[in-house]
């Protein structure tokens, strides 16, 4: 029951900040749009400080399930398909990601005011980059780890930016996935040099 609880608020977080933004949650909203007292959000996260970092966990959580193809539903991917998907997942048009996309950037744009997210968000960045460079490796193996980091890097903030673009209505999602297309192509190929 306890872990219920806790999923419901951070899924309630999740909603208010990419509804109003992290400067726009209130623990009393938060706790309405959960269906628990603020009481039981500071039991489980002690302070503000500690919902967000929780809930930054539980997003990053959440977007890798929805990058995964773990259903199998389009069988066995060699090494590009799965970076190919992994990144082009990150942009659907499905209330989820949208809100876990939204969530992202208002995290990572608030960590810039809230210097107690910076390290939570940099952990979370770096996972994201040493997975994106674990495929690149496996699509060029002789590379060495420094080029694929930097490939890797080069490929999540450009992803990180091209989602800000969409979801502000800036990009259309088809343009948006073409380019991230086009990037992973650039970058494969610019490791073969």
């Amino acid at each position: 029951m306890t872990t219920d609880r806790r999923r419901a608020i951070l899924e309630g977080a999740a909603r208010v900040i990419a509804r109003r933004g992290v400067r726009g949650l209130r623990m009393e909203e938060l706790a309405t749009e959960a269906g628990v007292s603020t009481a039981l959000i500071y039991y489980h996260f002690k302070d503000r400080a500690g919902v967000l970092r929780h809930t930054l966990e539980f997003i990053s959580d959440r977007a890798d399930r929805y990058t995964s193809d773990e259903d199998g539903t389009t069988g066995p991917l060699d090494a590009l398909q799965e970076l190919e998907q992994s990144l082009l997942l990150e942009f659907q048009n499905l209330p989820e990601v949208r809100e876990n996309s939204t969530a992202w950037g208002e995290l990572r744009a608030s960590a810039v005011f809230e210097p107690e997210l910076r390290g939570d968000l940099t952990r979370a960045t770096l996972t994201w980059i040493h997975d994106v460079a674990d495929l690149l490796g496996c699509i060029r193996p002789s590379t060495p780890a420094p080029a694929l980091s930097a490939a890797a890097e080069r490929l999540t903030g450009l992803l990180e930016g091209l989602s800000t673009r969409w979801l502000s209505g800036a990009l259309p999602l088809d343009h948006a996935r073409e380019l991230v297309k086009e990037a992973v192509s650039i970058e494969v190929e610019r490791l073969d040099r």
